[in-house]
């Protein structure tokens, strides 16, 4: 009868601690969330380090390439080269105006009988 006992005993802690390792605080299914998250977040950091280089390489262009510096006054400040002509195309004023007078000028009041 004891034999049975001791028998029972060590399997019923072979279970509680079978159970402590795979579903405990550190247990083996945290240990594979971990892991899923860890790789999520290396695949971050390896997406930002690219960017980052990126910018690096963007910002000493910006700093040194003539061509570079050229290209953005034009493109975002709008520069232009000395004796260079712009050409603007002008934009359909009928539109704005209808748009705009209807803003602007209220609606007559209805007609008294």
């Amino acid at each position: 009868m004891r034999r049975i006992l001791a028998t029972l005993c060590i399997g019923v802690l072979a279970v509680l601690i079978a159970y402590k390792v795979v579903f405990g605080a550190n247990g083996t299914v945290e240990w594979r969330a971990k892991r899923v998250e860890y790789q999520h977040l290396q695949r971050d950091i390896d997406i930002d380090n690219q960017v980052h280089l990126e910018l690096e390489t963007r910002v000493v262009k910006l700093q040194s390439d003539r061509d570079t510096i050229i290209k953005e006054a034009r493109e975002k400040l709008g520069y232009v080269m000395p004796g260079e002509v712009v050409l603007v195309q002008p934009q359909p004023k009928a539109a704005f105006r209808d748009s705009a007078l209807a803003d602007v000028i209220p609606a007559p009041p209805p007609a008294k009988k």
